[in-house]
């Protein structure tokens, strides 16, 4: 599986990024609010999205799992585990697009990849973040069991204005029990 894998869910299929899959991106990158919190170019061209897919595809290997997020065959958006083998923990990471915000499609991707790294990669924790103003991605962290562990401040720059993020975490006994 671990370079091939698809993820299905109630709603979404969780692939590999392919060439394909630039249009869909370019739709839902291209939207100044989506990116508000994300360190992408604004405004997100076709070369930003063909340049995406790509490292997304050149990528893929044994610790980095970049897939799609695809929902009637549309891709609408992506999500991420990056494992950190010698320590045994993934750091998770996702995005939407707006048009499917709200619907509960973000959790129902995160909580597919945690259960994934747990099961699959026999991860002892994942973590991830958001900006602190990023109200909507740390709700997904806990709704899929992660606790806040810290705040880092000044940690991060978007369009040259520095960012503080919320730290989660889920360890394997908490997962096992949510």
């Amino acid at each position: 599986m671990k370079n091939h894998e698809i993820i299905r869910t109630k709603r979404l299929i969780l692939r590999p990024f392919a060439f394909t899959d630039v249009d869909d991106v370019l739709a839902y990158a291209s939207d100044p609010e989506w990116s508000r919190f994300l360190p992408v170019p604004s405004p997100y061209t076709i070369k930003d999205a063909e340049e995406f897919v790509a490292r997304n595809i050149l990528r893929h290997r044994d610790d980095e799992h970049g897939l799609a997020i695809e929902m009637g065959n549309r891709v609408i958006g992506g999500i991420g585990l990056r494992l950190e083998a010698p320590i045994s923990i993934g750091s998770l990471h996702y995005s939407i697009s707006r048009d499917h915000w709200n619907q509960g499609l973000t959790t129902e991707a995160a909580q597919a990849v945690i259960d994934w790294g747990f099961t699959e990669f026999e991860l002892e924790k994942v973590y991830s973040w958001a900006d602190v103003e990023n109200v909507g991605s740390w709700r997904v962290m806990e709704k899929i069991g992660m606790t806040r562990e810290g705040t880092f401040r000044s940690h991060g720059v978007n369009r040259g204005v520095r960012q503080d993020f919320h730290y989660y975490g889920v360890l394997r006994e908490e997962w096992e029990c949510h």
